[in-house]
């Protein structure tokens, strides 16, 4: 198949690129800059010029494409209402070349989504209430299938990790370093689901090879690491106390990230493991953490 990444330069992207093309697919990746296209060639990908907000970008890319795994997203938290607005708006644009077709698209979203359950699985729908801006993914993902476009769910987790991680934990490592403690909220026993991100890039490319349309799947290796731990291990890294902090304390400590710190999410990978025939390889978060070089960056 030949087929249309954006986020191709990413940290889960680039992995699902490699995945792509070492199962004898073509890729044509979206990037937005010089960089990122030197990146996405390097990868032995063909680069193709545009970001999200160009919409003109996206459906030009999908033109002669057999499907789209859709892994971009502008991590700025400080717009993340707006951002999660523009992301919705990209894929409808591109559902809209799609309409008529069979070609996959495989969205992406998060299990983070289902904390309010006490185990996420892929059977649930986000209600259209949710307090959360991110549902909007889901949302246009959700009137694509209505329209008759093939469209899959791949939910990630809050810990996509790996070496030269910069998603959530690094957040928790910088916080640890600013604060001179490593700190959870409680007892620490809320959990994170986690995934390698070279497993979850084994599930965007098995999702576009065999995930039937309205799928929901989960990206998820590890059930839930206990928060505790987590903080344990940032702990030992920087050779910094591990404390706990009140719910107010917490507010202060974490600032923006409070909400994360003390989400609990355990989340089920189970239907999608039996309908892939996925089986994580990786090594788990704990014992990625406790890599000397895990926060070093690398592609």
């Amino acid at each position: 198949m030949r087929v249309f990444v954006t986020g191709a330069s990413g940290w889960v992207g680039s992995v699902t690129v490699k995945s792509l093309i070492r199962e004898g697919h073509e890729v044509v990746g979206l990037a937005r800059s010089d960089a990122s296209a030197q990146l996405v060639e390097s990868l032995g990908a063909r680069a193709h010029r545009g970001d999200v907000t160009d919409i003109k970008s996206l459906q030009a890319g999908i033109e002669g494409c057999d499907g789209v795994i859709h892994t971009a997203f502008i991590h700025d938290f400080s717009k993340f209402q707006e951002n999660c607005e523009i992301d919705r708006r990209a894929i409808a644009a591109m559902g809209e070349v799609l309409l008529g077709s069979n070609r996959p698209m495989i969205v992406t979203s998060g299990t983070g989504l289902f904390s309010f359950a006490p185990l996420a699985t892929e059977d649930m729908a986000v209600p259209a209430s949710a307090p959360v801006p991110r549902i909007a993914s889901e949302h246009a993902a959700e009137a694509l299938m209505k329209k008759g476009v093939n469209v899959s769910i791949v939910r990630l987790p809050p810990s996509v990790h790996g070496v030269g991680d910069h998603g959530f934990v690094p957040i928790l490592f910088n916080l640890a370093k600013q604060k001179g403690v490593s700190a959870y909220v409680g007892d620490g026993s809320n959990i994170w689901p986690g995934v390698h991100r070279l497993d979850a890039a084994e599930v965007f490319r098995l999702a576009l090879e065999k995930a039937p349309a309205k799928t929901r799947l989960h990206a998820v290796a590890e059930e839930g690491v206990p928060f505790k731990k987590i903080a344990e291990a940032i702990g030992r890294q920087l050779n910094l106390p591990i404390v706990s902090l009140s719910a107010d304390e917490a507010a202060k400590h974490f600032e923006w990230f409070a909400h994360f710190a003390s989400m609990s999410n355990r989340s089920s990978s189970q239907k999608t493991r039996d309908l892939l025939g996925w089986q994580p390889k990786q090594i788990s978060l704990l014992e990625d953490i406790a890599q000397l070089d895990y926060f070093k960056s690398k592609n």
